[in-house]
């Protein structure tokens, strides 16, 4: 749908489609080549066109269903020349107008600006209690009750729409790095500003939204649709009635509505939400601006800090203040392996220098975590004779339960899956893995589907069933419906697979 946005000519494929969204506003549906001339001049095009490469261009926007091209058989046409330029119209499909408004949309999101608006929650509050004395007035207009219910969507809408891209803002603004350490703080100090304006009786705002809410409520929410279905005056549409669908759309703009401020399983509202996000953000800039503020009080740099300590070495009087300055400022002490000794101290004299002295042995502990080993007695070992019993008793259940299961499964030639009716949940698990493994290969000449398990003793053949039908199988845990089948369950080898045979 949105091949015409790459390309090298994805700009000329846009100025079309743009031209024909610029003829719908004037409810101008086909034009001709020359009347998309006229509209390419209209919406700023302004590079020569000729006719093969418009024409070049209308055939790709066909190929890929974005345009529709009829013949104009109304026309009364003079010439040869006349009818081959008139008598083709072209018009947007219905994936073309998807397409060019999906277009539209993405750029007047980059375009826009997300906000919070406390007179959005004012304007729903004023919706909702007009629909309360609309529906209590069995006089009034259903028109009247559509346009305000109507309205109210519209509101909601802004407000969601509003608040995600305001919220997206302000995490890329917590994220971001400014260079311009005057403009950075700037804007924050008026995000933060911005902030505690909008959370001022927000909670109010709220609770009045919510008293709103309850009220239509009260009154019924399914005859605010009905009333208001009556007064959309909703067009015929062949083949399907309308009416289920858009009473549908209704019911889930009022469940987005209870979500934010009134939600019907008594769940956290998404509105108490935002409150805790727009705080999180003052708190999260606040600091930020100390930071800002705190480093532009600094009196000096990291750099004028050292030039400063140079300055203090090369004034030292000795080299034992040296040693003092430099312990003072950067806090190292001496080695943690100077402790350690040569394993035969008696071929060392102490006296020796350090850099004479043969190099000693440090552990990869002590250089990590500043500890040397501990020998210590071997721990326990742990007796697992109990763990191994239960082991072996868990394991015998599995494989009785497992050669039950084959017991009940096993058929004696050919049944129907339907034929199953009841079982186990386990014995189901068992049935269900083995139509896995049949339905996973492909069938043969026959149609007949045939799978083992993993150890080759048992074999499941899965035959369509003559006329279709249909299979209901119950456990204690809910019920399966599929399609039915020819069911045979077995050893290979034999008709039936013997009771307690073990199995995979």
């Amino acid at each position: 749908m949105f091949r015409f946005t790459t390309g090298e000519r994805a700009e000329f494929y846009g100025a079309i489609l743009q031209a024909f969204g610029a003829a719908n506003e004037r409810l101008e549906t086909a034009l001709g080549l020359d009347g998309i001339r006229d509209r390419l001049r209209a919406v700023g095009w302004l590079d020569a066109v000729d006719d093969d490469g418009l024409q070049e261009a209308l055939r790709k926007l066909r190929e890929w269903q974005l345009l529709d091209v009829v013949q104009n058989h109304a026309e009364n046409y003079r010439t040869a020349e006349e009818y081959e330029r008139r008598n083709l119209q072209y018009s947007l499909t219905r994936r073309g107008e998807a397409a060019f408004a999906g277009v539209e949309h993405a750029l007047s999101v980059l375009a826009s600006t997300g906000a919070l608006q406390t007179a959005v929650l004012e304007a729903i509050t004023d919706r909702l209690d007009e629909l309360y004395v609309l529906l209590g007035d069995q006089v009034s207009s259903h028109r009247r009750v559509f346009t305000t219910l109507h309205e109210l969507e519209g509101h909601l809408e802004a407000l969601l729409a509003n608040t995600k891209a305001f919220n997206g803002e302000l995490q890329r603004l917590l994220r971001a790095e400014g260079a311009d350490l005057v403009t950075f703080r700037e804007v924050k100090a008026a995000t933060v500003a911005y902030l505690q304006e909008f959370l001022v009786n927000l909670d109010q705002r709220s609770r009045a939204v919510a008293g709103a809410v309850e009220r239509v409520e009260q009154r019924g929410v399914s005859l605010l649709h009905e009333r208001a279905l009556r007064g959309a005056e909703l067009p015929p549409v062949a083949g399907s009635d309308p009416a289920p669908a858009w009473l549908e759309r209704r019911r889930a703009r009022w469940e987005g509505l209870q979500a934010w401020f009134r939600p019907a399983d008594g769940s956290r509202p998404r509105v108490e939400q935002l409150h805790d996000v727009a705080r999180r953000a003052i708190v999260t800039l606040l600091q930020v601006l100390d930071r800002i503020t705190e480093s532009r009080r600094r009196s000096s740099s990291a750099v004028q800090d050292f030039r400063e300590l140079a300055r203090w070495f090369a004034a030292a009087p000795g080299e034992d203040d040296l040693h003092r300055l430099w312990s003072a400022v950067f806090g190292l002490g001496s080695a943690r392996h100077a402790h350690l000794a040569h394993p035969d101290p008696e071929l060392v004299p102490s006296s020796s220098s350090w850099a004479e002295a043969p190099p000693v042995e440090v552990s990869a502990l002590l250089r990590a975590s500043g500890r040397t080993e501990r020998f210590t007695r071997t721990g326990k070992v742990r007796d697992i004779g109990g763990i191994k019993a239960a082991r072996t008793e868990r394991a015998r259940k599995e494989r009785a339960e497992l050669e039950a299961a084959w017991d009940v499964l096993g058929t004696e030639g050919t049944v129907r899956l339907s034929g199953f009716g009841t079982l186990d949940h386990a014995v189901f698990e068992r049935l269900l893995d083995l139509l896995g493994r049949a339905l996973a290969v492909r069938p043969d000449s026959c149609g007949a589907r045939r799978a083992v398990t993993s150890d080759g003793r048992v074999e499941v053949v899965l035959r369509p069933l003559p006329g279709g039908g249909r299979a209901v199988l119950r456990t204690p845990r809910g019920r399966l419906e599929g399609p039915d089948y020819l069911v045979e369950i077995r050893s290979p080898g034999s008709a039936r697979l013997p009771a307690g045979q073990e199995a995979g």
